[in-house]
């Protein structure tokens, strides 16, 4: 047998900076993947999809969908399915809309804008989500119900449900501190920005560090110095230039003068700011990292991946299964009363079709993000940008003008591809 990288020294040269890299070719792909795809939407639309303007609203569109896309990858790393939860999420959305609209100024006296009425209302529907999410488990892992069932069932009962709660009737309008939590009608601002942004990179940075650091604490071999750098400034221009291009995408003039109205000033001229980093994304960085410290740095999380990786193992070696089957869809359920959060707060009203079709989204973001459907592997970071390629791909196709029932059709197509994709991925990585 020849050996090919002593044929081929530039091959090896390239393999071996791959490998210094430690690169995870899958989300390497993913990510080229959405580049070639935006690059292919901005000139289908003459240069108006990477504009600062349509980037922003691509990235509060996405929220919704990526908040519980994290949630469903406890689901199907402990090999279950939940369809419920564009149902779920339209009943959690339902209850915050008759809290704030009903119960808080009828029960409590008060009033839309009051102090406590968002945070009352977000609490109320968090445990009306997590409340349901536990249900669900109860019925799977206590009663053996199997999760397609059950959250099958729930499709139908809690889209209904949300019906009734609110008679049919669209509910508004909603608090306005409830609503900056929806995009446009809540933001850092230019300065706030930069500074999470340097925040961001530096907690970035110290992350690359402390790895390092415990590597060779504990005897294990570390990237080299220059693969660190590299890394290390790559993470920083992704961060920093994301910034950058929300604090692009100026406010209207109209705006800006009601705003400098409303607090009794005169705009001065000429003068212009961003809209900078919205709410609802600081929103979806708080879960990413909770949810990304719960899967690797908790008993919670090694529990999960054990469970999945082998059940009956898991089990025999003391592991509550059942117990834990409750948690995974009650953390679930709280996940989808954040995005009805974030998804009623961007359209400033509940709707009774809000969140129809979610299900299709967050499991397709969750398996192209790379959650094996066979259970026990899982990225929080890549059920993220599984939500962001789905929107990029539904925005783009609309921005070009594709017909609604087509864009479904390229949507249930993709979900397909992306799982065969990885059924053949993973088959070479256990042919290695």
């Amino acid at each position: 047998m020849t050996d090919t990288s002593a044929a081929n020294p530039a091959r090896a040269k390239r393999r071996t900076f791959v490998e210094a890299l430690e690169i995870d070719m899958r989300l390497m792909g993913m990510i080229g993947a959405f580049i070639l795809l935006c690059i292919g939407f901005h000139l289908l639309t003459d240069g108006r999809f990477l504009t600062p303007r349509n980037i922003f609203n691509l990235t509060i569109q996405t929220v919704s969908v990526a908040i519980m896309a994290t949630g469903m990858v406890f689901i199907i790393v402990t090999r279950h399915i939940d369809l419920s939860v564009g149902s779920l999420l339209a009943t959690c959305s339902a209850v915050m809309a008759m809290t704030q609209t009903v119960i808080t100024p009828q029960w409590l006296g008060l009033g839309l804008d009051h102090p406590l009425t968002a945070p009352l209302t977000i609490l109320v529907g968090v445990a009306a989500g997590a409340l349901i999410g536990v249900f669900h488990g109860w019925l799977v892992g206590y009663l053996g119900i199997p999760a397609f069932i059950v959250t099958l069932g729930g499709l139908l009962v809690w889209r209904n449900v949300a019906w009734y709660l609110t008679n049919g009737q669209t509910i508004g309008p909603l608090d306005s501190n409830f609503l900056e939590l929806g995009g446009i009608e809540g933001t850092l601002g230019v300065t706030a920005s930069w500074i999470l942004g340097l925040i961001a990179t530096a907690g970035a940075l110290w992350g690359l560090w402390a790895a390092r650091r415990n590597k060779i604490a504990h005897d294990f071999p570390v990237k080299p110095l220059w693969a660190e750098a590299v890394l290390a400034l790559l993470i920083s221009a992704a961060i920093l230039g994301f910034v950058a291009v929300l604090n692009a995408y100026e406010i209207p003039q109209a705006r800006l003068e009601r705003m400098f109205a409303a607090n009794g000033e005169v705009m001065p001229e000429g003068y212009t700011t961003g809209y900078g980093v919205p709410y609802s994304v600081v929103l979806l960085v708080i879960v990413a990292i909770v949810m990304t410290v719960v899967a690797t740095r908790t008993r919670l999380g090694r529990y999960i991946f054990a469970t999945g990786g082998n059940p009956d193992a898991a089990a025999l070696s003391g592991i509550n299964t059942r117990l834990l089957t409750v948690k995974v869809f009650a953390i679930m359920g709280a996940l989808c009363a954040i995005s009805a959060v974030v998804a009623s707060a961007r359209l400033t009203f509940h709707s009774n079709d809000i969140g129809t079709l979610d299900e299709l989204r967050v499991i397709a973001a969750a398996v192209i993000g790379g959650t094996a459907l066979s259970g026990g592997m899982g990225t929080i970071y890549g059920a993220i940008l599984g939500a962001l390629i789905m929107q990029s791909l539904q925005s783009g196709m609309a921005m070009v003008g594709v017909d609604a029932p087509f864009q479904n059709i390229v949507v249930g197509s993709v979900l397909v591809a992306a799982v065969l994709i990885d059924i053949i991925y993973r088959k070479r990585l256990g042919a290695k």
